[in-house]
């Protein structure tokens, strides 16, 4: 997407950060659509009304939305509170009932993400059409097929575009509903700065215990906005009941926020953190230097094993040492996740060093 030329988003300016889009998991009644809007506006802390129309669900038999008639409630919750809309949409159908009732913004589903002929059907249904469109990253964390359905609205003419980060699906997740790898969307936003970024606390989470956490750090790492669900009744929500608050926690939720500034490009802030940068800065050129000499020493232990005709991969000598990284790093502060992928890196090139001396000869 080196060559996609994405415009400025007239619905999020840098003054407006950051931007906040709340609303109900999935539109059920009329009534509900507008209480809920009319609680929220209350708040004074929502910009964009969200609403599930259509739900795809993982099994049939669940609650998959209201389907078009939810689409003149969300209509006349804007024209009640004045707030813009934004529905999902999966397919080329879904778009076309959205235009003709005039929502303001579509957004692109987790699930249909992960499906370039969706996508592209998506794409084919705007093309010429002028409207802002946000796409959620797919269940698997797979940059490169995120960056792809970038590609193909912008290749319809959509310019106004921007990403949701609702997590990653984990099968060994106990924490939360879908994994967070902030990594992966910060790369995003690192690649294309012009995009706009919005979190996604509620699939991140998938409970409203730990909301707030996840929402204060979006903040705290720069993020452009929030995308919450909210209901007037959660606990007797029809759809993600677990992971809904009320307006009112809502607003009391934003409002404890801290918003943080990069105050990038003032000098007198900045100076302190780049002479902190440079320390960091020599510290890893030792680190570096360090894994070099570490990989002499495993070359040498690659020929030893070579010429005693030794396997490469000893998983008794390996097993001992990660428990002793791992006592040593928590000693020292550090989580028992980030020695196991540190270490697990350096063993990974460890055996391809000396693989690459077995095949030599």
């Amino acid at each position: 997407m080196a060559e996609t030329k994405v415009r400025q988003a007239t619905w999020l300016t840098k003054e407006k950060r950051p931007i906040v889009i709340a609303g109900p998991c999935s539109v059920e009644t009329e009534e509900q659509v507008l209480e809920t809007a009319k609680r929220l506006k209350v708040t004074g802390k929502s910009d964009i009304l969200r609403g599930g129309i259509w739900k795809p669900r993982t099994r049939p038999g669940s609650f998959e939305g209201v389907g078009a008639k939810g689409l003149p409630w969300m209509i006349r919750a804007k024209e009640e509170t004045g707030f813009p809309t934004t529905v999902e949409v999966a397919k080329a159908k879904h778009v076309e009932l959205c235009l003709e009732f005039g929502i303001d913004i579509l957004w692109i589903g987790a699930r249909t993400t992960v499906n370039p002929f969706a996508v592209q059907e998506i794409a084919d249904a705007l093309r010429g059409v002028d409207i802002p469109v946000l796409i959620k990253n797919p269940i698997n964390p797979d940059l490169a097929l995120w960056k792809g359905a970038f590609e193909r609205l912008d290749a319809v003419g959509i310019k106004e575009l921007g990403a949701i980060h609702r997590g990653f699906s984990y099968s060994g997740e106990k924490y939360y509903r879908n994994r967070p790898q902030w990594q992966i969307p910060i790369k995003f936003m690192q690649e294309f700065p012009e995009i706009p970024m919005i979190v996604d606390p509620s699939h991140i989470c998938g409970r409203r215990d730990i909301l707030q956490d996840v929402g204060q750090k979006a903040m705290d790492l720069d993020f452009d906005g929030l995308m919450i669900e909210s209901h007037i009744d959660p606990d007797n929500a029809w759809s993600d009941a677990k992971q809904q608050i009320t307006p009112e926690v809502f607003g009391a939720m934003v409002t404890e926020m801290v918003l943080r500034e990069d105050y990038e490009g003032e000098i007198p802030i900045q100076t302190p953190l780049e002479n902190f940068r440079e320390e960091i800065k020599n510290i890893d050129d030792d680190i570096i230097d360090l894994l070099s000499n570490r990989m002499k020493i495993v070359n040498d232990i690659g020929k030893y094993k070579k010429e005693k005709n030794m396997t490469i991969y000893q998983n008794k000598t390996w097993t001992k040492k990660i428990q002793r990284y791992l006592k040593i790093g928590e000693r020292n502060g550090l989580s028992d996740e980030f020695i196991q992928k540190l270490f697990a890196a350096i063993h990974d090139e460890s055996i391809n060093q000396q693989n690459s001396i077995f095949k030599k000869g």
